[in-house]
């Protein structure tokens, strides 16, 4: 009887190749379509430090627990969405003190320091600038890498002020 060549090794052949799909790449599925989101974190000044992009209904509690660089931020500002003890003990732990307005589904409100968490208005004035490419706002690019250079010059032409 001949043996077949499809059955001469345990696994199937995909498993040796790299993941595929659209979650490998940063885009996620909703209601509204597909979509993508861009975490910032950036400075003072409103200059990006670094960036994160996920699927667009990933948790934003868990893009913001896995950020780079939190101790280049003393007082990281950031909105309801990203509340949560986990974003919080992580934040403690590098020695920051998290300036996030506590979510309405939490029983007890924290506190939070109001007057920084007005400078928050500074990423929002990044992102419009960012915006302002077309190639950003849209996503044209189908690859995450090749979107991940788009927002990474956004955020040089940024810091270059041209």
């Amino acid at each position: 009887m001949a043996q077949h060549r499809q059955y001469d090794q345990s696994r199937s052949p995909a498993f040796r190749r790299r993941k595929r799909g659209a979650a490998q790449q940063g885009i996620g599925r909703s209601r509204g379509g597909l979509s993508t989101k861009v975490h910032l974190i950036v400075d003072a000044l409103g200059l990006p430090l670094t960036f994160e992009i996920t699927e667009g209904p990933t948790a934003r509690q868990s893009a913001g627990a896995r950020s780079r660089r939190p101790r280049e931020v003393e007082l990281p500002a950031r909105e309801k969405a990203y509340d949560s003890n986990a974003l919080r003990a992580a934040l403690a732990a590098h020695g920051c003190a998290a300036v996030i307005p506590s979510s309405g589904s939490r029983a007890q409100k924290l506190p939070y320091d109001k007057e920084h968490y007005k400078a928050r208005s500074e990423i929002e004035c990044t992102f419009s600038l960012l915006k302002q490419a077309r190639r950003f706002a849209t996503r044209y690019e189908k690859t995450l890498r090749n979107y991940a250079a788009v927002v990474a010059i956004g955020c040089a032409l940024l810091w270059l002020r041209i």
